[in-house]
């Protein structure tokens, strides 16, 4: 893959550092890595600061953060009435247990290749082991990738983005049908994993065939148009009349 996302990323005005999730042989490729630590940041999304420090978080079947990493990235075990109880007595996001059942059963689990999953920045020379990519952003710059994944997309094509219900781990993987799909995921909406996200920002999940269109993007796209352009000079007076 030879992608490069410097343009996307300075015309867009986006300054946090996009994350890929990685499906690796040997760990140390992505050093400096931080093991999960559960119970004192038992979501994958509690390590967003760190992964804006440069850092990259290192999970195994053995040490998968939360409990629903272990299910949805490693195919775990899950437990069952205990969980449709939790789901629907505890967290409420499911009319009934029939329903989560439904949910539950619907949703496979992804199975990696190797012994590590590893989230963190995007680093050169990995690239085979890359499987989706991550953007924090604001709405305005969700909604300029959000047209920037529809610049070549054809009406007969599957959808180019989809905002699903799940877990936020699942966002950013295993809720895509075909990681060989170019398609994106509106995501960072799991009520239990935003905390740790600034207010304003989503995150906004793409497979490599979509980053791969979205880094293509040139003068020619929207990016360098009036739509574009004067949004984010509106943006910069907005910022200035407030200071």
């Amino acid at each position: 893959m030879d992608a490069d996302p410097a343009l996307l990323l300075e015309t867009l005005d986006i300054t946090t550092t996009p994350v890929g999730l990685y499906d690796a042989p040997d760990p140390e490729m992505f050093a400096p890595l931080v093991s999960p630590r559960r119970g004192t940041e038992p979501c994958l999304f509690a390590y967003y600061r760190r992964w804006q420090r440069g850092q990259t978080l290192h999970l195994t079947a053995d040490a998968p953060g939360c409990e629903g990493c272990g299910w949805y990235l490693f195919d775990l075990p899950v437990p069952g009435d205990e969980h449709l109880a939790f789901l629907v007595e505890e967290e409420g996001i499911c009319a009934s247990r029939a329903l989560a059942a439904e949910w539950m059963a619907d949703h496979r689990a992804y199975r990696p290749q190797h012994d590590n999953v590893l989230v963190g920045p995007l680093r050169a020379g990995h690239e085979q082991y890359l499987r989706t990519i991550t953007f924090f952003v604001t709405p305005d710059q969700l909604g300029g990738l959000v047209t920037g994944v529809h610049y070549e997309a054809s009406v007969a094509d599957p959808s180019p983005v989809i905002a699903p219900f799940g877990a936020g781990c699942m966002q950013l993987l295993t809720l895509f049908e075909d990681l060989d799909v170019p398609q994106a995921i509106i995501g960072g909406l799991d009520l239990s994993a935003r905390p740790p996200l600034p207010a304003d920002v989503l995150a906004f999940t793409v497979t490599r065939p979509m980053f791969e269109r979205l880094c293509r993007l040139d003068e020619a796209s929207f990016l360098f148009k009036p739509y574009w352009r004067d949004l984010r000079a509106l943006r910069a007076r907005q910022r200035g009349s407030a200071t």
